[in-house]
């Protein structure tokens, strides 16, 4: 490692990173120090030097993106922030880091600052996300041109981030599109909560990253110089790169750094006095000298014409600028609509992974920002249809993603597509197979991003493929989760209806669970989108209804059967329909009441009974399943399992008694 000499004027600005994160860090009495210390030659290289921004107009559109994969070492982000002028963070935002209500919360929060890119804190989430936003710089550069979109995608990441298996899925993929405006710096320290690294693990991250197909170039971590030659280097390169910076954890603490005593907890004042001592740091807490802040602060400065020029080339381009804040074309859905109609004329009988086809052979021409794509199974899931052609290091304009079976790095990536703009994201899985993507998920759902994910093979109707295929739990599990809405259709129309909700659906994720058996078209008009309401009466019986059987999905066959048995008895029922139960939740009270009645209602759905008491509300039964399925043809589990509309209608009559 170099001397370091702190007297050094580019020095002094690091080690103003370094103290506005120990004096928060110790004033909130919680937090990870190490890190910032740690990286704190490299932020100032990075932000000072290279990376294009305008704090002034945070979300300028081609602004270098910066992700802080290790999102545990959030102080050193705000205190860039606050270096660099943004004003949307103050020194007051500062000092109540990790406190209720501030800005600063303890890992990045996505809206919570401007200048903040992603919310990081789930290691790997970071990094395998950068990705996507690297690809969707790609994917609008050859559709725009370098005077519209061409800039870099960052990333601070720790051996956590790398250690973590969705970020193998991502860099391999990196490393395949060579996405060569991506750089990632390796913060490269030899410790974690527990101890060294090499207490559990011995991989030489350079050699897995150039056989990855990356660029790797290793550093002093602490030499600026050096910092900055790596950065032109990695800026020239084709393909992405790993700068491995050789740094030591907590730097300047001089009783802790280089230990993991400082990794995830204050240094104490003590050692923050020492730390002062050290680095010839003769100020107070929260304290900058204004030479420092200054030169902080001309990073605008650097980039103001870059900016000017950008937005001059940006406002000429009305076809860009709908493109990259994801305006929908006018009248776009129309031919769902035409669809719907046809379905209900011809009574199409498809699955809906089928009928999720049929819309996107729809809705991609018309809508360019689509990128779609799948885990490896396209095939199953139908999410390619003929307009689409493949993104690759060949054809960066493609839109659709072949990933390959990496449904982890799949999520994520749709995540950084979303978060870089001018993308609207879908992918592709069998619905059992959601379990891996769950952390992507709940981040977008945390996030509030537009990301679509298309799940088939949603029931026991799976069949043959036994237990381990049937997604029994996962209904109630996503409906658990907040911010996000799961559809699971009936038939085509629903399923237009569907994906067209989805595509509006600005503020948060949402899953289409779909169908691998073949649905009957059960709806008879298509004038407006009824799913909108979450859940409709889908059948109604003349008269006053006696009960109330909602079903969802596939289930939904069976309850209109179920109904035609009773009315036999002369017993008359409705029928409900309800593809989003967090849309009918969303109703006024009295349309809900309306839609269940007051008899007995009685649910039917082929998956845990979780979560459906609410709507039975102690009068009426829950027609599931308890247990994980099994291995049969698929209309024989729905036997086996009492998931028939004869079960349904004794049920109906047993609480009707």
């Amino acid at each position: 490692m170099t001397d370091y000499d702190n007297d050094k004027f580019e020095n002094k600005m690091a080690n103003a990173i370094r103290f506005l994160s120990a004096d928060a860090i110790e004033k909130s009495k919680s937090g990870h120090p190490g890190m910032p210390l740690g990286m704190a030659d490299v932020a100032t290289v990075l932000f000072t030097k290279f990376i294009k921004i305008n704090p002034n107009e945070p979300l300028w559109f081609d602004r270098d993106r910066f992700v802080l994969s290790a999102g545990h070492g959030s102080m050193l982000l705000y205190s860039v922030l606050y270096l660099l002028g943004y004003p949307d963070i103050g020194i007051e935002d500062i000092k109540n880091f990790r406190q209720l209500g501030a800005k600063t919360a303890g890992h990045p929060e996505y809206g919570h600052l401007a200048g903040i890119d992603m919310t990081t804190g789930p290691l790997g989430q970071g990094i395998s996300s950068a990705v996507g936003m690297a690809l969707a710089e790609r994917r609008l550069n050859a559709l725009f041109g370098d005077d519209l979109c061409n800039h870099y995608t960052y990333v601070f990441a720790g051996d956590g981030c790398l250690m973590e298996g969705i970020s193998e899925e991502a860099i391999s993929l990196a490393g395949h599109w060579k996405l060569n405006k991506l750089i990632v710096f390796w913060d490269n320290n030899n410790i974690t909560i527990d101890g060294s690294v090499d207490k559990a693990s011995s991989v030489d991250q350079k050699k897995r990253f150039e056989a990855a197909g990356w660029n790797v170039i290793e550093v002093d971590g602490h030499n600026q110089q050096e910092i900055a030659d790596a950065v032109y280097k990695a800026q020239k390169a084709d393909k992405p790169t790993l700068i491995a910076c050789k740094t030591i954890i907590g730097f300047g603490a001089p009783n802790k750094c280089g230990t993991s005593s400082c990794h995830g907890s204050p240094l104490g004042e003590q050692e923050v006095v020492a730390m002062r001592e050290k680095l010839h740091w003769k100020y107070s807490p929260f304290e900058v000298p204004q030479e420092i802040l200054n030169e902080w602060r001309k990073a605008y400065e650097r980039n103001k014409n870059a900016y000017e020029v950008w937005k001059s080339n940006a406002d000429k381009n009305r076809e860009f600028l709908d493109f990259i804040t994801n305006k929908l074309p006018k009248d776009w859905n129309l031919p769902l609509e035409e669809l719907k109609k046809q379905s209900i004329e011809e009574k199409t009988k498809v699955a809906t992974r089928k009928a999720s086809q049929m819309c996107l052979e729809k809705i991609v021409p018309e809508i360019p920002q689509i990128v779609g794509g799948s885990a490896d199974l396209a095939a199953s899931n139908l999410t390619f249809v003929k307009p689409m052609t493949n993104f690759d290091a060949s054809n960066y304009a493609g839109n659709n993603v072949m990933y390959g079976i990496r449904e982890h790095a799949m999520a994520a990536i749709m995540n950084g597509m979303a978060l870089h703009g001018g993308v609207i994201p879908f992918g592709g899985t069998f619905f059992v197979f959601s379990d891996y993507m769950r952390p992507s998920i709940r981040l977008a759902a945390l996030m509030g991003l537009r990301v679509i994910y298309v799940l088939t093979h949603d029931s026991i109707g799976v069949g043959e493929d036994g237990p381990t295929h049937q997604p029994i739990e996962h209904l109630a599990s996503y409906r658990a989760m907040p911010n996000l809405l799961l559809f699971r259709p009936c038939d085509v129309v629903e399923t237009a209806e569907a994906w067209e909700l989805a595509i509006k659906n600005e503020k948060s994720p949402s899953l289409l669970v779909l169908s691998r058996q073949g649905l009957p078209c059960l709806r008879n008009e298509s004038s407006e989108n009824l799913s909108a309401k979450g859940g409709y009466i889908i059948s109604k019986t003349e008269g006053n209804a006696k009960a109330t059987i909602i079903a969802t999905g596939s289930e939904v066959e069976i309850a209109v059967e179920a109904q035609k048995i009773l009315l036999q008895s002369g017993i008359g029922v409705n029928v409900v329909s309800m593809p989003c139960l967090e849309l009918f939740d969303r109703q006024p009270e009295e349309y809900r009441k309306n839609v269940l009645g007051t008899a007995p209602r009685i649910v039917v759905e082929a998956a845990s009974p979780f979560g459906w008491d609410k709507y039975v509300a102690g009068n009426g039964a829950i027609v599931g399943l308890d247990g994980f399925g099994a291995s049969a043809p698929g209309g024989e589990l729905y036997k086996h399992f009492g998931l028939t509309a004869d079960v349904v209608a004794k049920t109906v009559e047993k609480c009707m008694k």
